[in-house]
């Protein structure tokens, strides 16, 4: 077990000794502990579903400086498990949001927000300081950039993850243990990977997930038991069992073995997913809802197409969409005219994203994706 760098411990005012009263006389914190928590920064990487509970717990625990690293906004869709959030603050920043919760929550914590995505430009100097860094991302391309950073800063990374039912969790980058590409060397195919606003995930699940995250943080902090380094707990909601598998440290690991990787590379290459690594062709059109509203009022000719499987277009479709599941694009793309503009729909705008890179590559010129899919749609 480590712990942060050694810091000159900051007094307790009388208004922390009572709050933090239930750690004080608890064996293993005690008046020190709770001063190492005051000491100690932590960076929340998202500020979501993994995020809430991680960043409540930390800062009820008295953790002194917490930092948040997010770029999006309170959508109604993300209340369902994103507990830092309430109904007022849809359509705020989520970092707003989090620092006025997390300030109500307690107001001894210092609150950094970061505004931005996590990027290979940012990372090094965004972590840099911290003692911790919490993954609460729902993409491997931030997981795997995360990993990296940690390894390369020597900074432990607290890792969860979600999706429907199932979560994991484990502590990885720690001196002696594995890291995250130890256990997955290679991203999986980004088509066969949907995410959370595509396949559901089970509303307390986060909150599970994140409270084990913030569980071993302040064990790390606090140099307390036994981690999940070198371990990693499968935890399965629906029939709620709990699986820890042994992760060993894969010497031939480019991050935490061999050492290869000595910067950051293009994560959204490495995965194959899109990113800034397009080219200006390559990119996809998003097209906002208001747009395509005005577009339809105005009775433009254009092809609808919904990528969503039949389970999702039942609970409804905008009038018009001919429902084409991305699994079997490639076998209707003769039944596309490629003289009419074309409008991709799925849930989120992930999906819709994949097939209009489907449909350019096939020769087709006029593919739009609709920005945020269905759910914004819906919103707005």
């Amino acid at each position: 077990m480590t712990m942060p760098p050694t810091r000159e411990l900051p007094a307790l005012s009388a208004a922390e000794r009572d709050r933090y009263r239930r750690h004080l006389i608890l064996p293993g914190v005690g008046t020190e502990g709770q001063q190492r928590l005051k000491a100690s920064r932590v960076l929340v990487v998202g500020a979501g579903g993994l995020g809430s509970p991680v960043a409540l717990y930390l800062a009820a625990a008295g953790v002194g400086t917490l930092g948040l690293v997010d770029n999006d906004v309170v959508d109604v869709t993300n209340l369902q498990r994103q507990l830092l959030h309430g109904t007022r603050d849809v359509g705020r920043s989520k970092l707003d949001s989090a620092r006025d919760r997390l300030h109500d929550v307690n107001p001894h914590v210092q609150v950094v927000t970061h505004t931005g995505w996590l990027t290979s430009t940012n990372a090094l100097d965004i972590m840099r300081g911290y003692d911790v860094v919490v993954d609460g991302t729902d993409n491997f391309a931030t997981r795997y950039l995360v990993n990296d950073a940690c390894v390369l800063l020597g900074i432990p990374n607290v890792h969860g993850s979600i999706f429907r039912f199932d979560g994991q969790a484990s502590v990885f980058a720690m001196p002696d243990g594995p890291c995250y590409r130890c256990l997955h060397p290679e991203p999986p195919p980004p088509e066969t990977v949907p995410n959370c606003a595509e396949g559901g995930v089970f509303g307390v699940l986060p909150g599970l997930v994140g409270t084990i995250q913030a569980t071993e943080t302040l064990k790390l902090l606090l140099g307390l038991g036994d981690t999940l380094a070198g371990r990693l707990l499968i935890i399965d909601a629906h029939s709620m069992e709990f699986r820890s598998l042994r992760i060993a440290r894969n010497p031939s690991c480019q991050a935490c073995g061999t050492r290869t990787i000595t910067q950051l590379i293009d994560y959204d290459a490495f995965c194959g997913t899109p990113g800034l690594h397009d080219d200006a062709e390559a990119r996809v059109r998003d097209l906002e809802p208001a747009a395509l509203r005005e577009r339809l009022a105005r009775r433009e000719s254009l092809q609808l197409v919904d990528v969503r499987e039949p389970t999702e277009t039942a609970t409804g479709i905008i009038a018009g969409a001919r429902c084409i599941p991305l699994g079997t694009l490639e076998g209707e793309l003769v039944s596309l005219d490629r003289d009419v503009p074309i409008v991709l729909v799925c849930q989120s705008g992930a999906r819709s994203g994949r097939a209009a890179r489907q449909l350019m590559a096939a020769g087709f010129t006029q593919v739009e994706s609709l920005a945020g899919g269905m759910m914004r749609w819906v919103a707005h």
